[in-house]
């Protein structure tokens, strides 16, 4: 007998695959699909008020690339959460400037069980310093009680 060779594409209906054009029709669709997703970050950054100028978000399999000139470092983080805590996004490569540079926040992952209190008792040793996280997450979060797992918060600095 021996060795055939078969145009791949050509008996892919029969299978139920799907054939290059079709397989093309798709790639183009998802693309738009992770344009649209990008948009929306963009968009939703607007809407909590995040002032960064130039803002371009790019999103490329599960890892979004974040650029433009924050107005400070809150802002920034703010935005690299906002963009982080989204599903589907596993890596955020922050390439932001700051306008009015001031010191870099700790940051946590929210982990079953946690709440503000114990976040604050952790990071401050005082619980009661839990308005202090839950100020420096806002506008993401809207309730000190609302916080779940695998969530990443904003630790800011005490001033002393």
């Amino acid at each position: 007998m021996g060795l055939f060779s078969f145009i791949k594409d050509a008996g892919a209906k029969i299978f139920g695959g799907k054939t290059s054009a079709e397989k093309a029709a798709e790639a183009a669709a998802a693309e738009l699909r992770v344009e649209e997703a990008a948009n929306q970050l963009e968009e939703t950054i607007g809407d909590l008020q995040l002032q960064v100028e130039g803002l371009n978000v790019h999103i490329n399999g599960d890892m979004a690339t974040v650029s433009g000139a924050a107005y400070d470092q809150a802002t920034k983080e703010k935005v690299v959460l906002v963009v982080g805590n989204s599903s589907g996004i596993a890596t955020v490569d922050d390439q932001m400037t700051v306008e009015n540079p001031e010191p870099e926040a700790q940051f946590h992952t929210v982990a079953s069980g946690d709440t503000l209190g114990k976040i604050a008792k952790k990071f401050y040793g005082n619980a009661m310093k839990y308005p202090v996280i839950f100020e420096a997450n806002k506008p993401m979060l809207k309730d000190p009680d609302l916080i779940y797992p695998g969530q990443m918060l904003r630790i800011p600095h005490l001033d002393a």
